[in-house]
């Protein structure tokens, strides 16, 4: 029965998602190219609002974390240094039936192909996630280079870089949000596991030795970003991985986990502490000596890493399936998308009540003067009740009605998305109103 509830929420949000102008399939024109989402109007700044609330947290408001950009497209090299030629596969077995590929941790427990229901299968066989692609005009191993799998490694390769440039002091951090692409074998669950993403990631550089009290100190700094940007505390945990579980390098690894509909508590943000694996294996294939220099010890030592790493897409599902809500009110089921006002694609919608030139003017005065600062809309259609609904629907903090009040004591009435209560503001106080409302 739960497992119903669970399966239309997710029919709801997907629908929404595209009558809306959130997520749409990718190539939808031509079917669809399975494993990809493009992010819609509306999605675009729910995507981006996010990426810059974790940017405010994790770098503006700090002063021991800088910023990096770096390349899709890296030297081979790099990913032989990293071991990702090597070890970064899946193994999948094959039905003989129906062709239909399956990784062998997702395999069913009763052993029959989910497509076909038989149980005649391959042997298992590794399967490398990278996407190969060539550069120069041979196809040629020569010009072989891989779609970049993650963001961790164009931060490692520019460590020296960035120490010599920004005369950082351990510990200190480098952040990137970036793209990443991995040939799953398996997607599914709309954008909880896809082939192209977006990464928010973080490597935390700090002293052999001081590398427990850091892993535990960003745990509880990213545990809270997702408290504090209204994830409901019962749908999110913290959990740490049983030595079993842990990458070869990996000192502990923390995982956020939220709650599912699709299945439950599961990954959505690691928190890794990899010691100076990285470094030591780029120092070792390069040549170059990526050793960091302690002036107050007068000592020389490769740092220890702590990785903070979400997708920007697991986040923003998070977030909307979080926001999501239905309620009963005047008799009518109201679609409620309740974000938090600062990841709230648009933040106000400026409505005449009617279509009148005098209130059409000031309301059209303050949408533009408010475009200055935020995302605003600017809706005159429908009724004042069903614009109510629409800027509900997507997630809407403020409505500003323009009335007939509103030609004598220049105020105008905002209405509260979440409680629904109105309040009257005069014109002059709304950036300042709804600047607070936002901080």
């Amino acid at each position: 029965m739960e497992s119903n509830k669970n399966l239309e929420l997710m029919e709801k949000l997907v629908s929404l998602a595209k009558r809306r102008g959130f997520v749409f399939q990718g190539s939808e024109i031509y079917g669809g190219l399975n494993g990809t989402w493009d992010f819609g109007p509306l999605g675009t700044l729910l995507a981006r609002n996010i990426k810059e609330e974790w940017w405010k947290a994790v770098v503006q408001k700090r002063d021991d974390v800088v910023g990096l950009d770096s390349t899709i497209l890296h030297h081979p090299k790099v990913w032989e240094a990293s071991g990702h030629i090597k070890n970064f596969t899946d193994s999948l077995v094959e039905c003989k039936n129906c062709h239909n590929r399956i990784r062998v941790d997702h395999m069913p427990e009763d052993g029959k192909c989910p497509n076909c229901g038989k149980k005649d299968f391959t042997k298992a066989r590794d399967f490398n996630l990278m996407f190969k692609t060539f550069i120069g005009p041979v196809e040629d191993e020569s010009g072989t280079v891989y779609l970049r799998p993650e963001t961790a490694q164009g931060i490692f390769i520019n460590f020296d870089n960035v120490m010599q440039s920004s005369r950082v002091k351990l510990p200190f951090g480098i952040a990137q949000i970036g793209k990443g692409f991995r040939n799953e074998i398996t997607t599914g669950n709309f954008l909880f596991r896809v082939r192209e993403f977006e990464m928010m990631e973080l490597e935390y550089f700090v002293k052999p030795g001081t590398e427990k009290k850091s892993h535990e100190y960003w745990q509880k700094e990213r545990l809270n970003w997702f408290l504090g940007l209204g994830i409901k505390k019962e749908n999110i945990k913290l959990i740490q991985l049983p030595k079993e579980d842990l990458a070869h390098y990996s000192k502990g690894t923390a995982e956020l986990w939220y709650n599912w509909p699709f299945m439950g508590f599961g990954e959505l943000e690691g928190i890794a502490s990899r010691g100076d694996y990285d470094l030591k294996q780029h120092m070792q294939v390069s040549g170059k000596d990526l050793t960091f220099f302690d002036e107050e010890d007068k000592e020389k030592y490769l740092p220890y890493v702590i990785e903070p790493s979400v997708g920007v897409g697991r986040a923003f599902l998070a977030f909307f399936i979080d926001a999501y809500n239905e309620e009963e009110t005047e008799g009518e089921i109201r679609t409620v998308l309740k974000f938090h006002p600062k990841l709230a694609p648009i933040k106000a919608s400026v409505l005449p009540l009617i279509k009148d030139e005098k209130l059409q003017k000031i309301a059209k005065d303050i949408f533009h003067e408010l475009k200055e600062d935020w995302m605003v809309t600017y809706d005159e259609t429908s009724s004042i009740g069903r614009r109510y609904r629409r800027a509900d629907e997507i997630g809407t903090p403020f409505c500003i009605t323009v009335d007939f009040d509103s030609l004598e004591d220049k105020a105008v009435t905002i209405r509260d998305r979440d409680s629904m209560k109105q309040k009257r503001v005069a014109i002059t106080e709304l950036s300042s109103f709804i600047k607070a409302k936002l901080s």
